[in-house]
């Protein structure tokens, strides 16, 4: 969008200074009316909107179509420019806002076809997802029917400047759900690994597996005592003739990685569930702190849903984190139940290698025979430009993605390996095919109970999570539902041949036999993208998972609290900043014998850094954690740099650190030799080169090392989806907040992820924390990374931020003399009069 944004450069300038000559006025335009009345279009009762001192709404309706239309119009009121970008990436329309720059991502778009899957999926909604999805939808109309450009956000007054046509259209339940497949695609699970592997390998050989070890044997699992009458505990064995295969994707489908963000694979998430045996009020505990992409304004939207006589006719009372853009609670609490999600990773995703007719580029080879592809035209349409259209192939497995993609265009001179010619490359996913995942989630804010629960989860088809669950009756609970495919052969890390049945989907994994537990003997369940089940037990999931280390974390605190463990105990263990992986490497960097003297004085700061508690925490005026982060980064700087090009280098992600776990009783192992050098180095040689550039690093950084602290490194800086990335400081300075200085890291249970590639800026952390405690729902609480409001410099902009990064948190209301109580502001929404 560089392009675009270049030209608005000066017309913004000017409108800064109008901001700051007293043009607030245009700012404060989009502001929504938050109290009062409001007559509006399509209601059918009144309804009662109350906001918290955070603009967080509480929704009373009378009927379920009045509940979730005032849960459109809320949503649109102050969010709708980031639903409106989210559905022009959900659909591959961005050219139409933005112009040629996003032809080539509408292109690929297009492809997968989200919006065509979307349309499936509305058509066979069933009669409680389409009355949810369709007043929802007529909800946020009846907002954008007095509202357009500056009045309905700050971002359509600039987009004006340069795309005047650009008018908003009406929301469809479309809409909606392609913002799901959005998410899913975020989710998704180890597509980019073997493509890191590909090239990886082409240069390390079997080395490449030292990168991805298996998942350590003394690390927590979800479901320690699982049993199931599924096979397949080993996975499958690779077909020989894929292995070059894998290499020649290579370069392929790392262009998909700069559409939405961080993939699955890099982001993590917490949830654990504690039962009223083990909490010091005798109930259950919940929390659920969802690990995602930094961004401007946040994911999530907290909403709570109530239906002021709960029947059949109006049966949600509801409270908790909605998508943007969809009807419903995906994580919070109802009267009866509570539930939290993280990652399950589930390998969902294939590559197929198409033989294709050299006489006709639509038909491809099934089993000997041509058969015809499924084609169709899409046309772009292009702000300020042409329409551009392209056409779509799509085989048995599903889209043809060579065709987006420029690097896939001269796949077959990326090996010698003979490839069919001509060929190409198709994309099988699970989230191509129509899901009931709205409808589950609809089902799930209705459930009163275990088996309720269950039956909803049977609808949640992608992306596959961890539930962990609870309810008033002191039970709690796990399940990993979601469609995960039955290979026929090959285990998903390898694109294999299509033209051939060998490796087909024969069907995905009976609900009932994937992972679950009820009530189990230890009373409590840790998930944090961890392995859910020793290796070979149960049916094949996935090969990658986090490595434990946060999962351990938590088990560690649930164990050593005893019997007593608060909420208050619970919301702290969500910002612990204490890291297992420090335990590990510290001994070794402090005992190795060293004649450097600024080596032995960085020792000293590392010897001295343990609390009280013999801790070695990573709080933001930490000078050890300032130092340790610094070593981390150098060290694997020095171990694989000299081994892999730039873009295959580990990134100090968890897979990272069980890779240097693995090898530091080695201290001659190959990898600790610097290949640049005539000599050979040892693990203590680096570990010494490591401290030593540390040191050096951070006196240049920082200056004299009584001030070295780890929030002067470790920062999170906020950055609007859109307008926030233009590269132009003008438009930037509007969108933008940060940075800020947060605690924690990679291996934390307080995730505040960073690269080594990068720097120590956030990239990931934990979009929201919330705590569910059942001996008082009242007394439940929740926060998320910038506030309510997606309108540049309203109140609930970012007021949350400076909270969350302190490990604050915020009442997450329930009853209605509280929710009464508490609220700032009064909207009462009216039907038209009738005659």
């Amino acid at each position: 969008m560089r392009r675009f944004f270049k030209i608005l450069l000066i017309l913004v300038l000017v409108l800064v200074v109008l901001v700051a000559a007293g043009g607030f006025l245009t700012v404060r335009a989009s502001f929504p009316t938050t109290d009062g009345e409001l007559t509006v279009r399509g209601l059918q009762n009144p309804v009662d909107i109350y906001r918290d001192g955070d603009g967080v709404p509480h929704i009373y309706a009378t009927s379920s179509h009045d509940l979730f239309f005032a849960q459109g119009y809320v949503q649109a009121q102050d969010r709708f420019w980031q639903m409106d970008f989210q559905r022009h990436v959900g659909r591959g329309r961005l050219a139409e806002i933005f112009g040629e720059s996003q032809v080539e991502t509408d292109q690929f778009l297009r492809t997968l076809g989200w919006e065509r899957i979307a349309e499936q999926e509305w058509a066979a909604a069933s009669p409680d997802s389409a009355l949810a999805l369709a007043s929802f939808a007529d909800g946020v109309n009846a907002y954008l029917s007095d509202h357009q450009g500056a009045s309905l956000s700050l971002e359509y007054a600039i987009l004006k400047l340069n795309n005047r046509s650009y008018v908003p259209a009406p929301w469809s339940p479309i809409d909606s759900l392609v913002w799901a497949k959005v998410m899913a695609w975020d989710l998704r699970s180890n597509m980019d690994l073997e493509i890191f592997r590909a090239k990886a390998s082409k240069l390390i050989g079997d080395r490449v597996d030292d990168l991805y070890p298996p998942y350590p044997q003394d690390r927590p699992v979800i479901v320690p005592d699982y049993a199931s009458s599924a096979t397949s505990a080993a996975a499958p064995v690779l077909p020989e003739e894929t292995d070059d295969l894998l290499a020649r994707t290579a370069d392929t489908i790392e262009l998909i990685n700069q559409l939405t963000g961080p993939v699955g694979s890099d982001i993590g998430s917490n949830n654990w569930v504690i039962s009223g045996s083990l909490t010091s009020t005798g109930e259950p505990i919940l929390a659920n702190d969802p690990h995602l992409g930094i961004q401007m304004p946040a994911i999530w939207y907290e909403t709570g849903l109530h239906c002021t006589n709960v029947s059949d006719a109006c049966p949600y009372e509801v409270a908790g984190f909605s998508l943007l853009g969809a009807p419903g609670i995906v994580i919070g609490h109802n009267a009866n139940i509570a539930w939290g999600v993280t990652n399950l990773a589930a390998d969902v995703q294939d590559l197929y290698v198409e033989k294709i007719n050299p006489d006709n580029q639509n038909q491809y080879e099934v089993n000997g025979e041509w058969v015809d592809a499924e084609t169709r035209t899409e046309t772009i349409a292009v702000a300020g430009g042409e329409p551009v259209q392209m056409n779509v192939r799509v085989t048995r497995h599903g889209p043809i993605i060579s065709d987006v993609y420029g690097r896939l265009k001269d796949f077959d001179e990326k090996t010698d390996t003979p490839l069919p010619e001509p060929y190409a490359i198709a994309l099988r996913w699970t989230a191509l095919e129509p899901s009931r995942t709205l409808e589950s989630i609809v089902a799930i804010d209705r459930a009163a109970n275990w088996d309720e629960f269950q039956d909803a989860l049977r609808m949640w088809d992608v992306p596959s999570q961890n539930f962990v669950y609870a309810d008033v009756d002191g039970h709690i609970g796990y399940h990993a539902p979601g469609k995960i495919p039955i290979r026929a052969a090959g285990d998903g890390r390898m694109p294999v041949p299509g033209w051939t049945d060998t490796y087909e989907w024969t069907g995905f994994i009976p609900f009932d036999r994937l992972p679950s537990s009820f009530d189990p003997p230890e009373g409590f369940i840790v998930t944090a993208n961890n392995a859910v089940t020793r290796p070979g037990v149960g049916p094949f999931l996935a090969r990658e998972w986090a490595y434990g280390t946060r999962a351990q974390r938590i088990v560690d605190m649930i164990q050593e609290a005893g019997t007593s463990i608060s909420p208050d105990d619970v919301r702290a263990m969500q910002f612990d900043a204490a890291s297992i992986h420090a335990d590990v490497l510290l001994p070794r960097l402090v005992g190795l014998a060293s004649g450097v003297p600024d080596v032995r004085k960085a020792q000293a700061i590392l010897e001295s850094w343990a609390g009280d508690d013999g801790e070695y925490r990573f709080d933001v005026d930490s000078q050890g954690a300032a130092l340790f982060g610094a070593v981390w980064k150098n060290l694997l700087i020095l171990v694989y740099n000299d081994d892999l090009p730039e873009g295959l280098r580990p990134s100090g992600r968890d897979s990272s650190l069980e890779a240097i776990r693995r090898i530091l009783d080695d201290p001659t192992n190959i990898w600790w030799d610097d290949q640049t050098t005539s000599a050979v180095e040892t693990r203590d040689d680096i570990l010494e080169a490591a401290l030593l550039a540390s040191w050096n690093e951070l006196n240049d950084t920082l200056g004299d090392p009584a001030s070295w602290h780890w929030g002067d490194l470790h920062t999170a800086t906020f950055v609007n989806q859109t307008f926030g990335k233009s590269g132009i400081a003008p438009i930037e300075m509007l969108f933008n907040r940060g940075p800020f200085k947060v605690p924690g890291g990679t291996d934390m249970v307080n995730a505040t992820s960073w690269l080594v590639e990068k720097g120590y800026e956030v990239v990931a952390l934990p979009s929201m924390r919330m705590v569910i405690d059942f001996s008082d729902l009242d007394a439940s609480t929740a926060i998320y990374t910038t506030g309510q409001s997606g309108h540049a410099y309203h109140p609930h902009y970012d007021d949350m931020i400076q909270r969350w990064a302190t490990g604050e948190t915020a009442p997450l209301y329930w009853d209605r003399d509280s929710i009464v109580a508490a609220s700032e502001e009064h909207l009462k929404l009216l039907p038209e009069a009738t005659d």
